[in-house]
C-alpha cells in the first residue's frame, strides 16, 4: 500500500487527537465508572488504557530514539511493508473484534489502578503527536523500528506509527462499549 507522507500522517494526527479528546473526557467520570468491567474476566477503561500505557512505555521512547539518530530526508510516499501492514490492519476495530490474548506483562487485568493511568495515556498522546510531527522530517520508509515482542524484528516507522495508533483506536473502542454498558 503506497500512500502520500502527508496524508498518513495527517490520519494518524487526528486518530490521536480523537484519543486524547476521549481520554480527556475521562477525567470527568469517577473511579467506580472507570473500573467497572462487563464481566469478571474482561477489561475495564481503566485496563484498556493501562494496557495502552504498557505498549506506549516501549515504542514512544523507540520511536523518539529513532528520530533523532535519522540522517534521512523526508520522502513524499510511504510505501507500507507486508509485516507492517499486516499488524497494524490487524489492529483495526473491527464489527465483531478478532479477540487477542495479551503478553501477560502487557495485560492489565485485575490491577489497582486510578485516573493516574489517565493522565499518563494523556501525556502519551501528546508525546505521540510530537513525534509524528518530528517524523516529518525522516524518510518514514528507511527508518526502522524495533516491535515489543522481539528486537530482531523491525518495521518501518511509518507501520510502527499506523500500528501503534490503530492498536490505541482499537482499545479506546473496547473502552467506549464498556462505559456504554
Amino acid at each position: 500500500m503506497t500512500i502520500s507522507t502527508e496524508n498518513l500522517l495527517n490520519e494518524l494526527v487526528e486518530l490521536t487527537k480523537e484519543h486524547l479528546a476521549f481520554a480527556e473526557g475521562l477525567l470527568l467520570k469517577t473511579d467506580a465508572e472507570l473500573n467497572k468491567r462487563m464481566t469478571n474476566e474482561s477489561w475495564s477503561v481503566l485496563e484498556c488504557l493501562e494496557h495502552l500505557n504498557l505498549y506506549g512505555n516501549f515504542y514512544l521512547l523507540e520511536i523518539k530514539n529513532r528520530i533523532e539518530t535519522s540522517t534521512t530526508k523526508a520522502t513524499t510516499e510511504f510505501k507500507s511493508g507486508w509485516l507492517g501492514n499486516y499488524f497494524a490492519q490487524s489492529m483495526l476495530p473491527k464489527e465483531n473484534l478478532n479477540k487477542m490474548k495479551a503478553f501477560k506483562s502487557m495485560n492489565p487485568i485485575h490491577s489497582s489502578l486510578s485516573k493516574n493511568t489517565v493522565m499518563i495515556f494523556i501525556n502519551q498522546q501528546k508525546q505521540l503527536l510530537d513525534l509524528l510531527n518530528a517524523s516529518r522530517n525522516v524518510n518514514l520508509n528507511k527508518v526502522k523500528t524495533s516491535i515489543s515482542i522481539t528486537t530482531f524484528i523491525k518495521l518501518k516507522l511509518g507501520d510502527t506509527f499506523k500500528f501503534l495508533i490503530y492498536h490505541n483506536k482499537r482499545h479506546v473502542v473496547q473502552a467506549q462499549k464498556v462505559l456504554a454498558n
